[in-house]
C-alpha cells in the first residue's frame, strides 16, 4: 500500500452545525453554566492553560458552546469555537467504530486472531521482567480483534512506563510519523508483549494496529476508509490527519513548557502531512466536527438519516468487556469504570471521583481533549484544550462542572 495520506487536509467547507437551544429549554441551568465559565476562566487566568473550548448538548441540541482564553500563548488571538486541535487518542473511537462496521459487514470476527490479517504477529512472544532482565516466553493464545479493541492484547505504549519492553519501543521509534502503517505494524510485531493476551488492561498501540487491520481488510488507506465510512457521511469536514497551511492561524497551541512542572511540551505539527496515519492518535479536529460524531453516538448510530453503525452493535461496544480477573491498574480507568470496545464505560453510580451516570462512555486525548456520551441524561459534552500535563485535572473538573448544570 502506498505511503500516502488519502484523507485530505482539514480545509473543507464549514461543518454543518448541530441544532442549538436556550439552556433552560433542554434542562441546563443558566446560572450554573456561568459558574462553569467562571471556573474555567480562573484556570486560564492562573496560567493553567492558554484557552479552552467547551460544548454541552442535551436532547439533541447544543445548549452551551463557548471558547475562552487565547488560541496560543503569547498571541492576542482569542480562542475560537472553530479552532483546530490535535485530538490524539480521541482518534481511537472513530477507528473502533470503523472496526465495528467491518464486523457488521461480515469481514471479520471479534475472535479472529490478529495474525489472520498481519501474519508477522504469529511469532510474537511475551516478555517477563526478572531482576532487570527480560525473559521471552511463548504466548498462551493469539491476540484477537477483541483484545485490540479493549486493550488486553499485551501490546503497550512507549509512554506508559519505563519497563524493558517500553524501552525497546522507544529505541525503534514506534512513534515515528515517517513510516507507513504497514511498517509500524511490523515494528510492533517484532516487540515482545508485556503480558499474556487477555490477562491485563494495558493502554497501548493496539488501535494503531487496528488501523492497519482496516487497511488490510478494506484495501484502502486508513484515511480513505475513515473518510468514506464515517467522516464524509457525518459531514465532518475539518477532521483529518493534517490541516492545510491556510488554517495555521486556527491551530490551538500549548505552552512551550508545562506550567506545573516546567517540562518541555512538544506536540506534532498538524501542518505536516504524515506518512503514518495513526489510528491511535493522529487526527486534528474541531469542536463542531467532533460534536457530529458524538451526536451520532448519542443517537444510537445515526445522524441526519445516515446510519454509521447499528444500534445493537454500538450498544455492545459501549458495554463492559473486561472479564473478572483481568488486571486493571491505570488512572485512565477510574474507580467505578471499566472498558468496552474502544470506549471506557461507567459501571457504578458511585466510586468514581466525579459525577456521572451508569452506562456513559467516553475517551480522551493526551494533549488535553476529551468527550463523553451519557445516554441516561441524553447528553454529550466536549472539552478541548492543548495542555498535556493538565489533562487529568480538567477531566475531573469539567465533569463536575457540567453535571452541576443539569436541572
Amino acid at each position: 500500500m502506498a505511503p500516502q495520506t488519502a484523507l485530505k487536509p482539514a480545509a473543507g467547507p464549514q461543518t454543518p452545525p448541530l441544532p442549538s437551544a436556550a439552556p433552560d429549554a433542554i434542562g441546563l441551568s443558566g446560572p450554573r453554566l456561568r459558574r462553569m465559565h467562571d471556573a474555567l476562566q480562573r484556570e486560564i487566568d492562573k496560567g493553567t492553560t492558554p484557552g479552552v473550548v467547551t460544548m454541552v448538548a442535551r436532547r439533541g441540541r447544543i445548549g452551551w458552546f463557548e471558547a475562552q482564553g487565547r488560541q496560543a500563548p503569547g498571541s492576542e488571538t482569542p480562542m475560537a469555537r472553530d479552532s483546530l486541535f490535535r485530538i490524539f487518542s480521541m482518534t481511537k473511537p472513530l477507528v473502533s467504530i470503523g472496526i465495528g462496521q467491518l464486523l457488521e459487514d461480515g469481514h471479520l470476527l471479534l475472535t479472529d486472531p490478529l495474525e489472520k490479517f498481519i501474519p508477522e504477529f504469529a511469532a510474537q512472544q511475551v516478555g517477563i521482567e526478572t531482576d532487570g532482565r527480560l525473559e521471552l516466553v511463548p504466548r498462551t493464545r493469539s491476540i484477537t480483534i477483541q483484545d485490540l479493541l479493549r486493550h488486553t492484547s499485551g501490546i503497550t505504549y512507549e509512554i506508559t512506563g519505563n519497563g524493558l519492553v517500553q524501552q525497546m519501543y522507544r529505541k525503534v521509534r514506534t512513534f515515528a510519523r515517517g513510516i507507513t502503517n504497514e511498517e509500524h505494524a511490523r515494528l510492533i510485531a517484532e516487540m515482545p508483549l508485556v503480558c499474556q493476551p487477555g490477562t491485563e488492561w494495558n493502554y497501548s498501540r493496539s488501535t494503531d494496529i487496528l488501523g492497519r487491520v482496516i487497511e488490510v481488510v478494506s484495501g484502502q488507506t486508513l484515511g480513505a476508509f475513515l473518510s468514506a465510512r464515517i467522516l464524509d457521511p457525518l459531514q465532518m469536514t475539518e477532521t483529518a490527519f493534517s490541516t492545510a497551511a491556510a488554517h495555521a492561524g486556527r491551530l490551538a497551541q500549548p505552552f512551550p513548557t508545562d506550567p506545573w512542572t516546567g517540562d518541555k511540551v512538544a506536540l506534532f505539527d498538524p501542518l505536516e502531512v504524515p506518512v503514518m496515519e495513526s489510528g491511535g492518535g493522529g487526527l486534528v479536529s474541531t469542536a463542531m466536527d467532533y460534536a457530529r460524531f458524538c451526536q451520532m453516538l448519542l443517537n444510537g448510530g445515526t445522524l441526519d438519516g445516515e446510519e454509521i453503525i447499528a444500534r445493537k452493535t454500538l450498544q455492545f461496544m459501549a458495554s463492559d468487556h473486561l472479564a473478572p480477573g483481568v488486571k486493571v491498574d491505570s488512572p485512565l480507568i477510574p474507580a467505578g469504570h471499566s472498558f468496552g470496545l474502544g470506549f471506557a464505560v461507567r459501571t457504578h453510580q458511585g466510586l468514581a471521583p466525579f459525577a456521572g451516570s451508569v452506562g456513559q462512555f467516553f475517551w480522551s486525548g493526551m494533549a488535553g481533549t476529551f468527550f463523553w456520551i451519557d445516554p441516561a441524561e441524553e447528553l454529550f459534552a466536549i472539552f478541548l484544550s492543548q495542555g498535556p500535563g493538565q489533562r487529568e485535572y480538567f477531566r475531573t473538573l469539567v465533569r463536575s462542572l457540567v453535571y452541576a448544570t443539569l436541572d
